[in-house]
């Protein structure tokens, strides 16, 4: 039943067309057995009128335009044969009315023709059967006119709507590749950091490893070969990562050579920012602990890239930095009493990068609207990696 009722919905015009044809020739019938009926003569054609008509419209899917020109072309060679077959029936006018409904529905100047072409078979049809009059005419015209401007309406407003989805559409594309460009820079910048502080871990390792081998006796023959892997390892290890973060290097940047950032530093970022024109208050609760180097980076670039979006999307605003420090967690709030949205476009491609940085370390995040106005950006980081 599904299927049958799918394919009465692509055929509607096909479908009216055979059951205006079947109410034609019962009509027609109906009219050349009345003692009123054009008898005689030609009026062997009042049934088959709207079925003439009604057959080049089963082709409309495939003809959008020359369908319903041959079904009003028809009409006019019968009128042309014989008014009365056309005049004394009303199907065929509800014929014409879906005609005028597939015209309104072509571009501007199909659809002018084909009203035109609508008018004209008016006049031919009261022309022809000696009915030719201003109420005749005009009622018919406006009629048509009215279906007509009815279907060139709803016509526009379905485009409109249809180009307004396909744009909602390729907008979302657009975000979600712009998105998942981000994260993929994110993780990039991510990398080479890490490579940073991961690269001056194992140089501290395979310098400390030569010093205590420096230390040995000479019969800590075995002690010695221990230590010479670790420093030979330690090397390849650095070698190995200068290539990789090469790989994740953009081609013709150079590489940072300054040491990377901590929660040491948060004091120089908050004066940027202030000298920037955002008033920042920072307050520390709980007793400050020694992070994993890699855990101290994130939490640094979470601060900084929340309060760079504040900068540039809360407008005239105040910020507050929050450093909760918990026996398990370090709870990292950043909020404002700015314009509510995170991004002008809703975009959130910086919250993106921070579920990077927070998922890397196993951590969690929340962004949202700030209780009273504003935003607010918040994040737990565990600290059971530094036991």
């Amino acid at each position: 039943m599904e299927r049958i009722g799918e394919r009465v919905r692509a055929r509607w015009v096909e479908c009216i067309a055979i059951v205006f044809a079947i109410a034609g020739i019962v009509e027609g019938l109906v009219v050349e057995a009345s003692p009123h009926g054009s008898g005689g003569g030609s009026g062997f054609l009042a049934p088959l009128v709207v079925p003439l008509m009604a057959v080049p419209l089963l082709l409309v899917s495939r003809f959008p335009f020359g369908a319903p020109v041959a079904s009003v072309l028809i009409g006019i060679g019968i009128a042309l044969v014989d008014g009365h077959a056309v005049s004394d029936s009303a199907t065929p006018l509800f014929l014409l009315f879906l005609v005028a409904w597939l015209f309104g529905r072509l571009d501007r100047r199909s659809s002018v023709v084909g009203l035109g072409l609508l008018f004209a078979a008016v006049i031919v049809v009261d022309t022809s059967a000696d009915q030719l009059n201003a109420g005749n005419i005009l009622f018919p015209m406006i009629s048509l006119g009215l279906f007509w401007g009815t279907s060139v309406f709803v016509t526009q407003r379905e485009l409109e709507a249809r180009e307004a989805e396909e744009r909602a559409h390729r907008l979302s594309v657009e975000q979600e590749t712009a998105s998942s460009q981000a994260v993929a820079e994110e993780r990039q910048r991510i990398a080479r950091e890490l490579h940073d502080v991961i690269a001056h871990s194992v140089s501290v390792m395979t310098v400390q490893a030569g010093a205590v081998r420096r230390l040995l006796l000479p019969e800590q023959e075995r002690e010695r070969q221990a230590l010479e892997t670790v420093e030979a390892t330690g090397r390849e290890a650095l070698t190995e990562m200068r290539r990789l973060v090469g790989l994740l290097r953009e081609q013709g940047t150079m590489p940072e050579f300054t040491p990377q950032p901590s929660l040491e530093t948060l004091d120089i970022l908050i004066g940027t920012v202030r000298e920037a024109g955002l008033d920042v208050e920072l307050e520390i609760h709980g007793d400050e602990r020694e992070l994993p180097p890699g855990v101290d980076l994130s939490a640094y670039r979470l601060v900084q890239e929340a309060l760079t979006n504040t900068l540039k999307y809360a407008g005239p605003a105040r910020a507050w930095v929050t450093l909760r420090w918990r026996e398990k967690e370090l709870e990292l709030e950043v909020a404002n009493d700015g314009r509510t949205e995170f991004s002008p476009n809703g975009s959130g491609h910086g919250l993106a990068g921070m579920r990077e940085r927070v998922a890397l370390c196993g951590g969690t995040l929340e962004a949202g609207p700030r209780d009273g106005g504003g935003f607010v950006v918040r994040c737990h980081l565990p600290l059971e990696f530094t036991a």
